[in-house]
């Protein structure tokens, strides 16, 4: 962002993913066109509460997501227009400021919460401007979203809108975009239906639990003749997870390559011919966005269950969170010529969204424009 002021205010959490890299490609995609700010009023606000509460969220979605079902569950029945969590007080006053600063044409969230907060700060002094929400769950979509104080929904999917239209929203609100990833996806050619599969390319990315990392390699690897090659990706696991990792590699010679921290996720995924990993999402939606069938080991209870749904909806992908899945489901995609993987190579090809980011960007862009 160049100068003081920003057109355009985008908010994230880092509360999952999802929020974060949504928030960041739009980011990409809108700086061209006008200064944007990307700002966390949470982390800002409150960084000391805020810091320990994503340490809780990462820590239960990980290993008690039945916990995490709980407690997604009862949000339904909260009414977030009324409430003030005293812990919320400090980022809705940091988002009151970030507005006054940089006197926005239009604020973007891309975590629910926001919106609520807006509603309230525009009851002072505050000039009203649009409110775009972009939504980064599918068709299972949780009550702080539905309900929300916002001029629009920017929603992944067509099931996603209908969903949402059944439930009460307006129409005219719900803007059908595709999730917003990034936009070098447009730019990269994903491997095609007939490639030949020699080697098969499974990219992998573990959660943060210790054994499952060996099992899953192992399931991976040894579910086919030796032409399966496989990626891990360790991101912030990197120190965790090094030792096991590497005892695979070391296991199965040349078929093995770990990586740590990268942002080469959209080359991987356009070169890889099938994913293993959470139901976030964005890692979801990238998947969808390179076409690349994807198998899901682990899934958090409630706001993940509609990715995986939309996944199956498509023909693209299944879940594989026990023991022996992931090998049941890769032999059975590379049976007959591999005819399961290719089927859903194509069904997932007609539906990928790769230019979503500047869908939604246009978007924003034309809100921006009708209030100048």
């Amino acid at each position: 962002m160049s100068g003081n002021k920003a057109d355009i205010l985008i908010l994230t959490a880092g509360f999952g993913d999802g929020h974060n890299s949504a928030a960041r490609n739009l980011s990409l995609a809108l700086e061209p066109h006008c200064p944007v700010l990307c700002c966390d009023p949470c982390a800002e606000g409150a960084p000391f509460i805020n810091e320990r509460l994503r340490s809780f969220y990462r820590g239960v979605t990980t290993h008690a997501p039945w916990l995490w079902r709980r407690i997604y569950l009862s949000t339904e029945r909260q009414d977030f227009s009324k409430e003030r969590l005293p812990m919320m007080r400090k980022p809705e006053n940091r988002l009151h400021e970030l507005i006054k600063e940089h006197q926005p044409k239009a604020i973007v969230s891309t975590y629910p919460l926001y919106p609520y907060f807006l509603e309230r700060i525009f009851q002072t002094d505050t000039p009203k401007v649009p409110v775009i929400t972009v939504v980064t769950d599918s068709i299972e979509i949780n009550a702080a979203w539905r309900k929300a104080p916002t001029d629009y929904w920017l929603v992944t999917d067509r099931q996603t809108r209908e969903s949402l239209i059944r439930q009460g929203l307006p129409e005219t609100k719900l803007i059908e975009t595709g999730f917003p990833v990034n936009p070098h996806f447009a730019d990269l050619e994903p491997i095609r239906a007939d490639d030949s599969l020699t080697p098969f390319r499974v990219l992998y990315f573990p959660t943060a639990k210790k054994p499952f990392v060996r099992r899953a390699s192992r399931e991976i690897l040894d579910a086919g003749p030796e032409n399966i090659e496989l990626t891990i990706v360790l991101g912030r696991n990197l120190r965790k997870l090094y030792s096991r990792a590497k005892e695979i590699k070391d296991s199965y010679p040349g078929r093995v390559r770990i990586l740590g921290w990268t942002k080469r996720v959209p080359e991987l995924l356009t070169s890889h011919h099938l994913v293993v990993g959470k139901a976030g999402g964005a890692t979801v939606h990238e998947s969808l966005a390179a076409a690349c069938p994807m198998l899901i080991h682990h899934l958090v209870p409630g706001q993940e269950e509609g990715n995986l749904n939309l996944l199956r909806h498509l023909n693209g992908g299944h879940l594989a969170d026990t023991p022996g899945a992931l090998s049941a489901h890769l032999r059975e995609m590379l049976s007959d010529h591999a005819t399961g993987w290719r089927s859903m190579k194509r069904n997932l090809a007609r539906h990928a969204r790769p230019g979503a980011a500047h869908t939604a960007a246009n978007f924003i862009l034309k809100q921006c424009g009708e209030q100048t």
